[in-house]
């Protein structure tokens, strides 16, 4: 729908968004290597790996670990970090680029990352208990990002967002449109996706990971006012 480009909040608290940035780095590093490492394996076999397999997360072996053989609980996390091509990794990066940083800057780097990872797990759970028995690996960065648009939307929904509308037009509007329209999204795609009987994309992943973003951010609003101007 759009891909965004900058916002207009600057940064308060601290100095620069280390753990936004490591997330990334993190992110590309796994993507080139799954893409490019000598690996002794697929990539279907990497994203089968650490991916979430909706179907197979009530198995809570920890024996004979190793990359071939993740334990299907630590795929809660390890899903985050796995993309399926060039653009799938890009936009998920840029809107955590362009939104994190403030979140980051509110929550502090601890609290920050804690908030990714609970809105990355939260939104895996939705996805298995919409696909109990699916044996397609969730993948990607989507529903923890999610999270992030959520918390932004609670501290910052007057802030100026430059965004790129259907990927051509340049547009300047205020992030509480901007993520509502999102969000909006989301439901009017899944609903279509449900209606043709196929559901490609993980929209119940990105509705849970925004909704607790957003309902976490909420909840802890008054200690973070004097982070979120």
């Amino acid at each position: 729908m759009f891909l965004p480009l900058h916002d207009n909040t600057p940064l308060t608290i601290i100095r620069f968004q280390f753990v936004t940035g490591a997330l990334i780095l993190a992110n590309v590093g796994v993507f080139l290597m799954m893409q490019y490492g000598n690996l002794g394996m697929s990539q279907l076999a990497f994203a089968t790996s650490l991916g979430l397999v909706p179907g197979e997360i009530g198995d809570l072996s920890f024996s004979e670990m190793s990359l071939a053989n993740i334990p299907e609980p630590l795929t809660l996390i390890t899903y985050t970090f796995i993309h399926g091509g060039w653009m799938h990794l890009l936009a998920n990066m840029a809107f955590l680029w362009v939104f994190a940083d403030n979140v980051e800057d509110a929550f502090g780097h601890f609290g920050f990352l804690v908030l990714y990872f609970v809105c990355g797990i939260v939104a895996a759970s939705a996805h298995v208990i919409a696909n109990p028995d699916s044996a397609a690996p969730l993948v990607g960065a989507s529903g923890a990002v999610s999270g992030i648009l959520g918390a932004y939307l609670v501290l910052f929904p007057k802030a100026r967002v430059w965004v790129l509308l259907f990927m051509k037009i340049p547009l300047r509007i205020s992030a509480g449109w901007a993520l509502a329209a999102w969000i909006g999204f989301q439901f009017l795609s899944l609903y279509l996706d449900e209606s043709k009987g196929e559901v490609i994309v993980a929209w119940w992943a990105h509705i849970g990971g925004f909704a607790t973003g957003f309902l976490i951010t909420a909840l802890f609003r008054s200690t973070l006012g004097a982070r979120a101007a």
